[in-house]
């Protein structure tokens, strides 16, 4: 779609490579004189980041590659997108990050690779939440900025967030992330669920029931995060408005379907 949009003829494959030969199988397709680049989907983000020569702050936050470019001389450069992702979607829903108090639920992959961007948005902190505190602890000591703070996963409600992140996959079984009772709503503008399906999940339907003005799920940042790959590859922009209306429109149509 990016491609039609901005004149590009391109090739995108999918490429299935056996679990314990991701880089045998990279090399072979970037050996490609016509081969540009490529994105890595689990489990291989952490072989690609070993791979790759990482410059980009959010992939070394993460740990994790997922867009790979081959430059010219042959040496092969590895980013993380999702954050940039994130961002432009809150960004495009007409979400104020500057200056607000954002709230990560999880401390996974997803939510490394988000925090660097957030921060970069003008967060004035971002306070991460684990079911297990030591490895939300491990997370934030990794990121080395006094912004990024750790808080019990049952008193997310004493620093008022202004913005809630839930990067945990809860939501793919309608389970809750963490509670949304006992005031930690009461200053919160906007609930975004890193899930996305053909309807709003359990996290956004309750969220709004409480209050909450503007809820978001996954889908954009998907989308965003295309987009950001597709322009290190091409370094030309799409216009991703409407893309995001036309695979809405592919993901309910495919579980309608199932």
């Amino acid at each position: 779609m990016f491609a039609d949009q901005v004149g590009e003829n391109i090739s995108y494959e999918k490429i299935l490579a056996p679990e314990d030969g991701f880089i045998e199988a990279a090399k072979a397709f970037l050996a490609q004189d016509e081969a540009v680049g490529c994105n890595v989907t689990m489990p291989f983000k952490l072989d690609a980041f070993n791979f790759a020569k990482v410059d980009d702050q959010a992939a070394k936050d993460a740990q994790a590659v997922n867009t790979l470019m081959k430059r010219e001389s042959g040496e092969v450069l590895g980013y993380n997108t999702d954050g940039v992702g994130l961002v432009n979607d809150l960004l495009n829903n007409g979400v104020e990050i500057k200056d607000k108090r954002v709230l990560l639920i999880g401390a996974g992959g997803a939510a490394r690779g988000v925090i660097s961007p957030l921060l970069k948005a003008g967060a004035a902190s971002l306070i991460i939440a684990n079911r297990t505190k030591a490895k939300a602890e491990e997370v934030a000591s990794a990121s080395s900025n006094p912004k990024v703070q750790v808080v019990a996963i049952e008193d997310i409600a004493s620093i008022a967030p202004h913005i809630i992140i839930n990067s945990t996959a809860a939501s793919l079984s309608e389970e809750l992330p963490c509670s949304l009772s006992d005031g930690v709503l009461k200053h919160c503008e906007v609930v975004y669920d890193m899930v996305y399906k053909n309807s709003p999940t359990r996290f956004m339907r309750d969220a709004a029931e409480l209050g909450v003005k503007t809820q978001i799920d996954g889908l954009g940042m998907l989308v965003e995060q295309a987009a950001e790959a597709f322009y290190i590859w091409t370094q030309k922009r799409p216009d991703t408005s409407d893309i995001v209306k036309r695979v809405r429109d592919i993901v309910e149509q495919s579980e309608k379907r199932n």
